[in-house]
């Protein structure tokens, strides 16, 4: 007996699920230690359309934890990567891969431009963030944001809730601030730790646009909040 390649989701979600899941588009900017991870359980759940957005390139600080990065892509296009991996995974997925900074009237522009059924925002940096965020609820497209996985180590404390009840993160409490700014209290699903974070790894930073800081990481921390937004994703469509 022959199998289709997703042939076990369908046996658990049934045909009429899969089926209206490859009829699906989602949208995935962030392609780093949390994004990518969430991009490739999403297109392995057969969701039939995705844009991934990323402007970063691979380098070596990244293999520790990120799913496109290994010796032999140091120095590509992390988009490219992940893409690449995504059609090898199913050929047939309609894909376009936007390898840029995503900020300002850009991220309007692009979540306008076509029907998306969900946006996954693993973006790491706060200002594009808030940006993506709050023109996603404005225009009522489905969201679940990404938290910060740095500085933490145990899986036991990921969760997902509000924006409004998390605690114990940095990148959220920045979060919340700046959506308070909008007018925007709660109704932004997000994946996050309750974890105290280590705070002797976490360092400032001066090299980096928009970012204060760098955190260490643990090679799981990223791929389990990705496996968490993807999860939410499909679970909700």
């Amino acid at each position: 007996m022959s199998y289709h390649w997703n042939s076990r989701t369908s046996l658990l979600l049934g045909n009429e699920r899969l089926d209206y899941l490859s009829d699906c588009h989602v949208l995935v900017v962030g392609l780093g230690g949390v994004g990518a991870y969430a991009a490739e359980l999403i297109c392995r759940a057969g969701i039939g359309k995705m844009t991934i957005v990323d402007a970063d390139v691979v380098n070596e600080s990244n293999i520790n934890r990120q799913l496109p990065s290994l010796h032999s892509t140091l120095g590509k296009n992390k988009a490219e990567v992940v893409g690449n991996r995504l059609l090898d995974i199913n050929p047939e997925l309609q894909l376009s891969v936007l390898n840029e900074f995503l900020q300002d009237e850009r991220t309007e522009e692009l979540i306008l431009s076509t029907p998306f059924h969900f946006i996954v925002d693993a973006i790491d940096t706060l200002s594009p963030k808030i940006f993506l965020i709050y023109h996603a609820m404005y225009n009522k497209i489905p969201i679940i944001s990404s938290m910060g996985a740095g500085a933490k180590v145990d899986p036991s404390k990921v969760k997902i809730a509000d924006i409004s009840e998390t605690i114990n993160c940095g990148l959220a409490r920045s979060v919340r601030k700046r959506l308070r700014h909008k007018n925007v209290r709660r109704g932004v699903p997000v994946v996050f730790s309750t974890e105290l974070p280590n705070s002797g790894a976490i360092i400032d930073v001066d090299t980096e646009a928009y970012k204060r800081t760098t955190a260490g990481t643990v090679s799981y921390m990223p791929a389990i909040f990705g496996c968490y937004l993807a999860s939410y994703v499909i679970r909700n469509l």
